[in-house]
């Protein structure tokens, strides 16, 4: 309480102007930046009475330890500013949107029966159409070809016949497994299409030289070849007249609609150009409650990274600035833009169909997350917190007989691992096997990096922490929080005599968890982990020492020429394979370090 008071009287000295705000943490970063007509009014709102605010703006002012504010001679000012200082600093508590800005590709594959797929990188194990902006586009084209020329989208071997799946029996595959085509004549199948792709003639045009070869076909008595254009014509037909419906009278425009549930909103777009649709993204924002608030500072980072800005935007509801965001928009793509909330024909459809893609995005999401919360909601519970333990981190310790004594750390994040965030320690302070000793050292380390802020996985910390072990883990791990002055819910995960999870404990007693299935499947999972991610360390550590020890043997290497070896040739079986001349190759091996080491392993 005294730090909020502390931080209104600071913000009741703010002057009326507009401005731009930053939020810093206790370790000087920047974790909010906003902007503001009035930046007294608007930042003493923050540390009044949190009634008012949303979950995540209540998270985001108990982080705050101080501000910053810069005054503007506009709000337009402060908007341009604010995006300029978002997009430089990418502040947690700001909506920061995630896009996939690589570049997507079509990609024919170099197999014996060639296939058509959609690629993100390039390589050497095929050719290549692209590259293009948009993944969309290029999942449709390739989703287009298909179905017109019935190329098969599975991963049969074609030499040997075998029962062809059911796109051959409701006709959208010609069945290549059957065995009946030759590869000659699939080939031309694949040609035509990777001709179809580079002209990209969905046209008219297309039809009428189909139509001409059908024709020709017919005319010849190939009936079969003229049978297979004229179920291609039929297809591009099929295909076009799907284009129609999302065809509009606008060449030029982007639909936004917001489906929320809970604190999760889904923002869906789709991009017109030339009249048709040419691409879609969705975007989830959490911790918001009203989906008006979002648009304010979603259309500036949206649009903070698009050269290409259309005159026209269809957005599902009013919201507060837009007439800020069209002045902004409209500078920056040195045009009128005008931002519009249609209630009626094509425009209102337009917003209808991006509403229900919103909406089936965010049901995917939310029914996958909802189990996944749901045993967090339980989980929290069981063990008595008050609220669900979002953020765990769990660790285990990793050695054999006291050599090489590791430990791992995990994270999972709404019930999910978070790779990224993994990281290993190597046990420093002693030598031998004390696993609650080397708990302890670990648990230090990682709080006082936390002080630090260097490191993405130590820069907030858990709701929850698990520790593989019992009482004699949790009471080796608890005096060093409370030491550090911290306030971190700790539980040990016990397993069984078969090294399955059992129960979890808080050091004074054992909690059953067998009976609540989710409960036990998420520890289960965090358990298995955090052993597996500590002991593939370990083994890693532990072969490398085997490996330097065997060649420390040889005379003349010493440690540092061990490690050379070890680099230039990869694993031990390839040192003890190679040949002297071979040998000499590596850095800093000696004529006679070469033989030495080739006689000691092939006397």
């Amino acid at each position: 309480m005294d730090k909020l008071r502390t931080l209104k009287n600071k913000a009741n000295k703010l002057p009326g102007s507009p401005g731009v705000y930053i939020m810093k943490n206790v370790r000087g970063d920047i974790i909010y930046i906003g902007k503001a007509k009035n930046l007294k009014n608007r930042v003493t709102q923050y540390f009044g009475s949190g009634t008012n605010h949303s979950p995540k703006v209540r998270s985001m002012v108990l982080n705050v330890d101080d501000f910053e504010y810069i005054i503007c001679d506009s709000e337009f000012e402060a908007l341009i500013l604010e995006n300029s200082l978002i997009k430089q600093n990418q502040p947690k508590y700001n909506i920061l949107l995630k896009d996939d800005k690589g570049y997507h590709y079509i990609k024919i594959t170099n197999d014996k029966w060639r296939k058509i797929v959609t690629s993100k990188q390039l390589d050497k194990s095929g050719e290549f159409i692209g590259p293009y902006n948009s993944g969309y586009i290029v999942r449709e084209t390739v989703d287009e070809v298909h179905k017109i020329f019935k190329l098969p989208n599975c991963n049969r071997s074609f030499d040997k016949p075998s029962k062809p799946c059911l796109n051959f029996h409701i006709g959208l595959c010609d069945a290549p497994c059957k065995a009946k085509a030759s590869l000659e004549e699939y080939n031309k199948n694949i040609d035509a299409a990777i001709d179809f792709i580079k002209k990209g003639d969905m046209g008219s045009a297309n039809i009428r030289l189909l139509t001409e070869q059908m024709n020709i076909a017919a005319e010849n008595m190939e009936f079969e070849t003229a049978a297979k254009l004229r179920d291609r014509i039929n297809a591009i037909k099929k295909i076009s007249e799907k284009q129609k419906v999302v065809m509009t009278t606008h060449k030029a425009q982007d639909v936004f609609a917001c489906a929320l549930v809970g604190e999760i909103a889904c923002v869906s777009v789709l991009i017109f150009r030339s009249g048709r649709l040419t691409d879609k993204k969705h975007y989830f924002i959490e911790g918001v409650t009203e989906k008006q608030s979002i648009y304010s500072e979603f259309f500036g980072r949206y649009y903070s990274d698009i050269n290409d800005i259309p005159a026209r935007i269809l957005v599902d509801c009013d919201f507060e600035e837009k007439e800020l965001i069209e002045q902004w928009l409209s500078e920056a793509a040195e045009k009128n833009v005008n931002i519009i909330i249609p209630v009626k024909s094509e425009p209102k459809k337009l917003i209808d169909m991006c509403l229900n893609n919103a909406a089936d995005n965010l049901t995917a999401k939310v029914e996958r997350s909802g189990k996944e919360m749901s045993a967090l909601n339980e989980l929290g519970t069981i063990l008595g917190l008050s609220s669900p333990p979002r953020y765990i981190e769990a660790y285990d310790i990793s050695n054999t007989a006291g050599s090489e004594n590791v430990a791992g750390m995990i994270v999972f994040k709404d019930a999910r691992p978070q790779k990224n965030l993994y990281r290993k320690f190597k046990i420093k302070s002693f030598a031998g096997q004390d696993d609650f000793r080397s708990l302890a050292e670990v648990l230090e380390r990682r709080l006082n990096e936390y002080k630090k802020g260097e490191d993405e996985a130590f820069s907030r910390l858990p709701d929850l922490i698990l520790l593989d072990g019992g009482k004699g883990q949790i009471s080796a791990v608890k005096p060093v929080i409370e030491r550090l002055g911290y306030d971190i819910a700790l539980f040990g995960m016990v397993k069984d005599s078969k090294h399955k999870t059992r129960a979890i404990t808080d050091g004074k007693g054992e909690i059953v968890i067998k009976a609540n299935r989710s409960v036990f499947t998420l520890v289960t999972a965090i358990q298995d982990e955090v052993h597996r991610y500590a002991i593939s360390f370990h083994q890693k550590r532990r072969s490398k020492s085997m490996l330097n020890s065997e060649i420390l043997k040889i005379n003349g290497i010493g440690e540092s020429k061990a490690k050379l070896l070890l680099k230039y040739f990869k694993t031990l079986k390839a040192i003890k394979s190679a040949s002297v001349e071979e040998l000499k190759k590596a850095p800093k091996i000696s004529d006679k370090n070469a033989q030495d080491i080739y006689k000691f392993f092939n006397s």
